[in-house]
């Protein structure tokens, strides 16, 4: 089972299709399918001729893949150079770790005299992204085998990495070939593919967020990337069960969404058509480093708490008449800038990363007759949009059982966050990112801190 970016002969006999991948100028080769990790050294030859190999993975992931991996380029003649990292603690993404696997990648070139080595990534998110990071940096293409369906990065231009405290995505590239083998990846951590169903899940509120985005004349929907996740978003997040069962199947499904969204943002050139405010909010766990039972958690797992949180912040949101705003009121008791630079000081300890998110806020800032400006257009288009959100997105009880058959955190304290540091964290989510989200809309219309006490109140289910 295979697909390829070329109709013409890079699929090799597709039975397992990733929609979009067609479209992908930077993927030559996409291969899924049941026992492909045979083909791992092949593939490698046909699309990088006789360049050096360096195997990048963690302890637990070169024991999932990469042995077999190293096995079958040996068996082909060729001996790969590996750089395997610890496990344990969970690995971080780290921008200074993808420079040192940058560092290795032109160290390996200048001791043999010849070109550079192209690293080929075994494993899941985070060794995906700092490989992907690395052989950007050092001016290598990469490929990717991955370990898990836990995330849609696998075929993403963007590297989720983590610079100096701030999470950022930087613009890279996708791996030139994708060698998913369903028996590895079906037999991944029940929890990690719950962390990509998570992950998978969180579209749904990140396409609410374009829909306002795009109702407010801020960003339109885009043609192409728009209906490539959402008109596949409820087929692929339909089988939950058999997700959380790990059935090959309904993981080739999940696989083939998260695979998928990656390519719409490589398409659209940004994050937008995968990532709303849902990200946002597990960005921020993710930089405050959030454990639980002594584990960093997972990406997948904060974001699945963000769906159900934006999905509940919409909710909410649905049972309002925002035709009755008055936006020159609104607007003249709006915060101003300095006071809401003052309360970025206060909301992050660290300076580097308060410095940061206040650049990013300012962006999107408007007040005073701008701000006032916008919330006459958003009374002007409250009915349509409300129609159409109510429409397109799922209620937050329908997303939570779906979570929760597939394995995903559904409560706060399932990633060890208490009510009140989640509230914290909504609140202030917004400020981190330049995207016009759900939550801009609500703190523009003086409504954020209505919305999380009656919306997220204390006896909702993800506090129970």
């Amino acid at each position: 089972m295979a697909s390829g970016r070329n109709m013409a002969g890079k699929a090799q006999g597709a039975l397992h299709t990733v929609p979009g991948i067609e479209r992908s100028a930077a993927i030559d080769r996409l291969v899924v399918g049941r026992g492909v990790l045979r083909q791992a050294a092949a593939l490698f030859r046909e699309t990088f001729g006789d360049a050096p190999v360096l195997l990048v993975a963690d302890g637990t992931t070169f024991e999932a893949a990469g042995e077999a991996v190293r096995s079958v380029f040996r068996d082909a003649g060729a001996e790969p150079h590996l750089h395997v990292m610890p496990a344990r603690p969970r690995l971080a993404p780290d921008r200074a770790r993808g420079d040192a696997i940058a560092a290795l990648i032109r160290q390996i070139a200048a001791d043999s005299g010849g070109g550079l080595p192209v690293p080929l990534a075994i494993g899941s998110g985070v060794v995906n992204d700092l490989t992907r990071y690395a052989a950007f940096e050092a001016g290598t293409p990469f490929m990717s085998v991955p370990t898990a369906a836990s995330m849609d990065g696998y075929t993403s231009a963007g590297a989720p990495l983590n610079d100096d405290g701030f999470k950022i995505t930087i613009q890279c590239a996708p791996p030139r070939v994708i060698l998913a083998d369903l028996d590895v990846i079906a037999a991944a951590p029940a929890a990690m593919t719950g962390w990509g169903y998570g992950d998978l899940a969180g579209k749904m509120p990140a396409g609410g967020d374009w829909l306002v985005a795009d109702a407010l004349g801020l960003e339109p929907l885009d043609e192409i990337a728009w209906p490539l996740v959402q008109d596949n978003l409820r087929q692929w997040l339909a089988d939950p069960e058999g997700v959380g069962r790990g059935e090959p199947a309904a993981v080739a499904g999940l696989f083939s969404g998260l695979a998928a969204t990656g390519v719409a943002m490589e398409l659209y050139g940004s994050s937008r058509p995968a990532s709303g405010a849902d990200h946002q909010i597990a960005h921020i766990w993710e930089m405050e480093n959030l454990t639980h039972g002594g584990e960093k958690v997972s990406h997948g797992a904060c974001v699945a708490i963000g769906c159900l949180t934006v999905l509940a912040l919409f909710d909410w949101l649905l049972s309002q008449d925002l035709t009755r705003l008055d936006p020159p009121t609104v607007a003249r008791n709006a915060p101003d800038w300095p006071t809401v630079e003052r309360a970025i000081a206060a909301g992050f300890e660290d300076a580097v990363v308060a410095e940061r998110t206040r650049q990013e806020l300012r962006e999107k800032w408007v007040e005073g007759a701008a701000l006032a400006e916008r919330l006459e257009r958003l009374k002007d288009v409250w009915p349509a949009l409300r129609a159409r959100l109510s429409s397109h997105l799922m209620r937050e009880g329908e997303m939570r059982r779906l979570l929760a058959a597939a394995g995903a955190p559904v409560r706060v304290r399932d990633i060890g966050l208490t009510l009140q540091q989640h509230r914290q964290t909504v609140l202030k989510a917004r400020w981190i990112r330049r995207r016009y989200t759900v939550l801009d809309l609500l703190d523009e219309a003086g409504l954020l801190y209505q919305a999380v006490a009656e919306g997220l109140h204390e006896t909702h289910p993800l506090y129970a």
